[in-house]
């Protein structure tokens, strides 16, 4: 059993979230506002991008992670809808599963949660969400080291680093990618985030000084569009407090003060609807730090 923590009572001042989710499978028991997860138990796009295997098996391993947490709000609601997988290797067809169901949660009124998988996700959230609204104006931020802006291979397809290529291809791209480093990008991937109008804040620019002028382009970004997608790929993260993922930073940022004031500003805003959790991955993990960060990250939604 996967969700399970310390029961302090069953009163709603001692819940925590394993006493408040609900396993489910009916799409028509989502109500509006309810947070609705799913785990993308994929790491095909990894494979096929020639990272560390292993991220498949995150998903559980992050909801065990999450269950011990204190539930904040009395109305808070988490929906529980298993794993995706990818067994015969077709990535394609399952990131098309995973925007269907997206989809189906966003027009119901919940909030999307996925946890990965590689980041592969990407793509595949991002199309549940434009699927849900085709006339709206979806912003994109990306919490990453990398772009993922690559073309896909011919004869491998699409990759856990093709996602924003992929985007791309779809029509026009407003995305903010916060924690780029310039040791993970090549030429070739900076000049494909300018031609595609990728905005981007390097890693050397998270700092608590630089703030408001961060916040400033996160508004902006936020005040062009209809709704707000998030997307964390756990490798934008110093290797130091994340060491499973599947490609590691020794160089990356730190979940401090600067990071943990901008990422709430973010999930303050009304127009996000969407998030997800990539790259963990337990086979490197030491003592589940890279997992416990990653639902702290979650918990953070639902504390909001």
């Amino acid at each position: 059993m996967i969700w399970q923590g310390r029961l302090d009572g069953e009163e709603l001042l001692h819940h925590r979230i394993f006493q408040r989710v609900k396993e489910e499978n009916n799409y028509d028991t989502i109500s509006t506002n309810d947070f609705v997860l799913h785990g993308f138990a994929v790491d095909e796009g990894v494979r096929r991008n020639k990272g560390r295997q292993g991220a498949k098996d995150a998903p559980d391993v992050i909801r065990k992670n999450m269950s011990n947490f204190p539930v904040i709000g009395p109305d808070f609601s988490l929906l529980d809808f298993g794993n995706i997988t990818c067994e015969d290797g077709n990535l394609e067809n399952t990131q098309n599963d995973l925007a269907k169901n997206v989809s189906k949660v966003l027009l119901k009124g919940g909030k999307s949660l996925v946890l990965g998988g590689g980041h592969e996700v990407t793509f595949g959230h991002y199309r549940g969400v434009k699927t849900a609204f085709q006339e709206q104006k979806i912003g994109i931020i990306n919490f990453d080291a990398h772009f993922d802006n690559r073309q896909p291979e011919d004869g491998i397809g699409a990759s856990s680093g093709t996602g924003f290529w992929q985007i791309a291809q779809e029509g026009e791209i407003n995305s903010l990618h916060i924690g780029i480093q310039r040791n993970s990008n090549t030429l070739k991937l900076f000049d494909t985030a300018h031609q595609f109008g990728m905005k981007y804040i390097l890693a050397d620019e998270l700092f608590f000084e630089n703030l408001p002028s961060i916040y400033e382009r996160v508004n902006e970004l936020a005040e062009s569009v209809d709704f707000l997608y998030v997307t964390i790929c756990m490798d934008v993260f110093n290797a130091a407090i994340a060491p499973g993922v599947s490609a590691s930073a020794y160089n990356g940022i730190f979940a401090d003060s600067a990071f943990m004031h901008l990422y709430r500003h973010i999930l303050k805003n009304d127009k996000l609807i969407a998030l997800d959790i990539a790259e963990v991955n337990p086979s490197f993990d030491i003592q589940d730090h890279t997992a416990r960060l990653a639902a702290s990250l979650a918990n953070e939604w639902f504390m909001i």
